[in-house]
């Protein structure tokens, strides 16, 4: 790193924001509000503009007056699970899923309308041998799935079960056993049938990244002087991290933490997250990348440091940051031997 334009100084600990900060999950985050947006039939830039850097629980109770407080903790989880799915979706589900083995990847099309070879019913899912159903045929020629469904389709049965009160009776065994396949297969398909926004979901690649500079700034510094405090709750932000390779650290401040009286652009989240490591906020380094995240952070006295990952500069330079960098790795961390982190950063 060079010397020219690089500022030095010394802190206890570091506090770090997660998305847009150590993660960008920012497309997924954004497809979420964009469907709340369209949900209740406001502007989705508006919304999104909205609540970027806020906690879900504040969003929705903004957007979704309705919503009661015994809902809330229900509406915030199943808001930070659309944003997973939306994170997800093209790789479990669409043109990203197609790398995988066909036996690995999760089913949208049937195996008839698709081309992919059936599964031998005659075989269980969680046993290779063979079931007491298929031993007890003599002939290995017992017709496909593919050919039974056809058959069943095509044959003119009357509903039974309408006339009678009971299921279709059949004379043949096979044809009975046959019938169970299909409507254990129909009801396997139900599982795999996507709304309209999830199938909107698995077009796009809105996979969750880790952001440049990040790897290398959490390994430089020793366990236990660094924290996550981010806007959003459990479900979202572990699941978030892990799937970028970052363990969340022991203290991970959540915006469902009932320790905080409010959250971002409130310092509370920095101040809960510096208490639970030992140390004073105004002793610790704050990595942001919202507005609010950062009003948050030069509330607690802490000395910010800006980057520039999901805002463009002229967005966030004037917000109140000690220094704004285009991402990590114009920062470098070093442990001294007087237990201080030494920083530098390069502007």
């Amino acid at each position: 790193m060079s010397s020219q334009n690089a500022h030095t100084f010394y802190a206890d600990a570091v506090l770090f924001d997660m998305d847009g900060t150590l993660t960008d999950s920012i497309a997924a985050v954004e497809a979420a509000w964009g469907k709340v947006a369209k949900d209740i039939g406001q502007d989705p830039a508006y919304v999104i503009a909205a609540t970027h850097g806020k906690r879900a629980v504040d969003n929705l109770a903004q957007f979704k007056p309705h919503i009661q407080a015994h809902e809330m903790d229900d509406e915030v989880q199943n808001f930070e699970k659309s944003i997973l799915f939306f994170a997800d979706a093209y790789n479990m589900y669409g043109p990203g899923s197609q790398s995988t083995s066909p036996a690995s990847s999760p089913v949208l099309n049937s195996p008839l309308s698709s081309g992919s070879a059936t599964p031998d019913l005659s075989f269980s899912p969680s046993n290779s041998a063979p079931s007491s159903r298929a031993s007890s045929f003599v002939s290995p020629r017992r017709p496909s799935f593919a050919s039974k469904l056809n058959n069943m389709l095509t044959m003119s049965v009357v509903p039974e079960v309408a006339v009678y009160g009971q299921g279709p009776q059949f004379e043949d065994s096979i044809m009975e056993e046959d019938q169970q396949d299909i409507i254990m297969f129909e009801a396997n398909q139900k599982k795999h049938v996507l709304e309209a926004w999830q199938q909107e979901a698995t077009s796009v690649d809105r996979s969750v990244r880790i952001l440049p500079g990040v790897k290398r700034m959490m390994s430089s510094i020793p366990e236990g002087r660094y924290a996550v405090a981010t806007s959003g709750a459990k479900t979202y932000a572990y699941g978030c991290m892990t799937r970028v390779g970052i363990t969340p650290p022991k203290v991970t401040i959540t915006a469902d933490d009932k320790r905080l009286k409010a959250g971002k652009p409130a310092p509370d989240p920095f101040l809960l997250a510096a208490r639970e490591l030992g140390f004073s906020a105004k002793n610790c380094v704050v990595f942001e990348d919202s507005p609010s995240g950062i009003r948050a952070g030069v509330a607690s006295g802490a000395t910010v440091i800006a980057v520039c990952t999901s805002h463009e500069r002229k967005q966030i330079e004037h917000v109140g940051a000690h220094f704004v960098v285009e991402n990590m790795d114009k920062v470098k961390c070093e442990p001294c031997a007087d237990g201080r982190l030494k920083f530098t950063v390069q502007l």
